[in-house]
């Protein structure tokens, strides 16, 4: 078994899908550790808000089959990848970690994921692995890291109860 950490956001209808993908989650993998939830703005293209959130696995699945996995768990949800890559969605999951690996595979699937450098990625899994350092070669753990950024990029998110994701 592997320890996987994926990012979790959703900017359509967020509270439902992201509650209703978790519990997809667990009925697959059993315990979720889930962080909490963060509102941040539309990266790339205008549109509502995003609810990000980041969560922790344990799975006996390769990580090509678990982005496998993950991308029928989006469609199921309404995802749909004929949009552009950056535009509204009903739910997007990513694999940022997965153990110590590092991987380049097919389609996006790139592990450690790039997304770490935005601080809607960061700050949730800062929650639930503060010491974890990447295997990146950037020695810094994740709350380095977020204590490195910006003022305003870290700003940029802000906590909401899961009531309010609306």
């Amino acid at each position: 078994m592997t320890r996987a950490w994926l990012s979790l956001g959703s900017n359509i209808d967020p509270a439902r899908h992201l509650a209703s993908a978790l519990d997809e989650l667990r009925a697959r993998f059993g315990p979720v550790a889930e962080s909490p939830w963060y509102r941040a703005r539309a990266v790339g293209f205008q549109g509502p808000d995003f609810i990000n959130l980041a969560a922790a696995i344990e799975t006996d699945l390769a990580p090509v089959d678990l982005d496998t996995w993950l991308h029928a768990l989006e469609a199921r949800h309404g995802r749909d990848r004929t949009q552009p890559r950056f535009a509204s969605r009903t739910l997007d999951v990513d694999i940022v970690l997965y153990g110590d690996s590092v991987i380049v595979g097919p389609g996006h699937l790139r592990i450690p994921r790039d997304d770490l450098r935005h601080a809607f990625v960061l700050r949730p899994l800062c929650d639930l692995g503060p010491d974890v350092v990447p295997p990146d070669g950037n020695p810094y753990s994740l709350v380095d890291r977020w204590h490195a950024m910006p003022r305003a990029e870290r700003a940029s998110v802000e906590r909401v109860a899961r009531e309010d994701a609306g």
